[in-house]
């Protein structure tokens, strides 16, 4: 008896799905906005709305949708497939280290930095390089201990996902290791920036396998985000279209 041909798209259903992007909610979205336009993506109108209960956009092209999560849900979703794309900062990755997650280009926004900070009525008393341990409050747990541990400091983290300046007030930690963008929210509790870990951008993640089962799709959205960086390719389109 003779057995039926397989239809190819039954056997890889995905490769005409949306490809799905994944966004990052707060600050980078609104900074995000004109490099999405630039690569020809117009999200439904309500993305960028903060108070939308959506978390899943069509976009004006039919083969990408986004969804808009936390920032550290963005690597986490595209490490395992559920987004093949996404948008996130650097010390995400730099938290997350995933092989799963290829990075390759840095978006120039989002500018700020991973630093050390302490309190500023204790700042300079000491000397770091004496130091064996230290408690360490932070939502970067491995970031923290990677940088005093190269110091040979053995670093107990207390991971607090927010709130971070009232732990040396509150005797929680002596330091504590966060995202600064313009230092106004440490000085106002006094705390002060002592030391810079890195410098942070965001980045367009692509997953790894995604790339290679579809790489004309995913290939295709790097090459538009590449050229969003360096001109505005949505016009361009339009007139070639």
């Amino acid at each position: 008896m003779d057995l039926p041909i397989p239809d190819p798209g039954a056997l890889a259903p995905d490769a005409a799905a949306p490809v799905i992007l994944a966004v990052p909610k707060g600050r980078i979205l609104s900074e995000l906005g004109p490099v999405l336009a630039r690569a020809g993506i117009h999200p439904a109108a309500d993305y960028a709305d903060e108070d939308s209960r959506r978390l899943r956009f069509e976009t004006a092209d039919p083969t990408l949708d986004v969804v808009r999560v936390r920032p550290f849900d963005v690597a986490t979703f595209v490490a395992h497939g559920a987004a093949h794309i996404g948008v996130c900062g650097a010390d995400v990755l730099m938290e997350f280290d995933d092989d799963q997650i290829y990075a390759p280009l840095d978006l120039g926004i989002g500018r700020c930095r991973i630093s050390v900070a302490e309190p500023a009525d204790r700042a300079g008393r000491e000397d770091p390089s004496r130091w064996s341990r230290v408690t360490v409050a932070s939502k970067y747990p491995r970031v923290a201990q990677r940088h005093f541990a190269a110091r040979g400091i053995q670093a107990e983290v207390v991971h607090l996902n927010g709130a971070m300046e009232l732990a040396p007030a509150l005797g929680l930690a002596t330091l504590i290791v966060d995202l600064v963008q313009t230092g106004s929210t440490l000085k106002a509790n006094g705390l002060v920036e002592t030391e810079v870990i890195a410098h942070v951008t965001s980045r367009l993640i692509v997953n790894r396998t995604a790339l290679k089962t579809r790489p004309e799709a995913i290939g295709g959205w790097i090459a538009r985000f590449r050229a969003a960086l360096s001109g505005p390719i949505a016009e361009r389109q339009g007139r070639e279209a």
